[in-house]
């Protein structure tokens, strides 16, 4: 039987690398969407490229997509600084819309590959709070996804796949650890340097180590 096909967004972070993981263990054969989107660093891109090869994606491509021209976030603005110490509400490091507009993309993609499931990293319980991790986002992207094209509206459907919604950060790495995911090659850092060093302060590095620390595992990131 030939393998179901499936999209993948992988970003080079230690979730999407996990959810590739899975994917690749239900037996999905998986097309690998990055974006150049404007962010601050080009490490994870460097990080999801690498992944997509040890993980066994059998395509990888990376979409330029610049949202720096809009702004508004401490990824894709530089005059905005990334926060080094937690704050209150939806933080700076919100990029508008971001994940609607990488999943369409992806939904794009997925209609020409004959693909019908779409997987993404999102998280509602160790996570940073942007609106668009949340179960309803995604319930109402996959409700969108089936009126608005060919293969939803003559009965295909499409699904969301969304494996890590309801998992801890350090579920996320004991499942990833456990499903062949090497965390050393996965960049997280909202301000990594050329090399993915981590800078260890931001809210990515703190809901990352502490998910090492609680899952009882050695964290391998690439300190500055």
């Amino acid at each position: 039987m030939p393998m179901k096909q499936a999209v993948v967004l992988l970003s080079g972070g230690m979730d999407s690398a996990t959810v590739l993981a899975l994917a690749r263990a239900e037996g999905f054969a998986c097309h690998c969407l990055s974006f150049r989107y404007g962010q601050r660093h080009q490490a994870e891109l460097q990080a999801a490229a690498d992944l997509a090869g040890a993980l066994g994606a059998v395509d990888h491509r990376v979409v330029d997509l610049n949202l720096a021209l809009f702004g508004g976030s401490a990824l894709t603005d530089e005059a905005i600084q990334v926060p080094e110490s937690p704050g209150q509400g939806i933080p700076v490091t919100y990029v508008p819309a971001r994940n609607t507009v990488f999943l369409s993309i992806a939904l794009a993609w997925a209609e020409v590959l004959q693909a019908r499931d779409l997987f993404i990293g999102v998280n509602a319980v160790d996570y940073s709070g942007y609106p668009d991790c949340r179960p309803a986002f995604i319930e109402a992207f996959e409700t969108m996804a089936n009126l608005a094209t060919k293969a939803g509206v003559e009965g295909d459907r499409f699904h969301i796949r969304t494996p890590l919604m309801h998992l801890s950060k350090a579920e996320i790495i004991r499942r990833g650890t456990a499903a062949g995911v090497d965390f050393a090659r996965t960049v997280s850092c909202y301000q990594a340097d050329d090399q993915g060093r981590a800078c260890g302060v931001c809210d990515a590095c703190r809901l990352r180590a502490r998910g090492f620390a609680e899952a009882g595992l050695p964290d391998p990131t690439r300190y500055r």
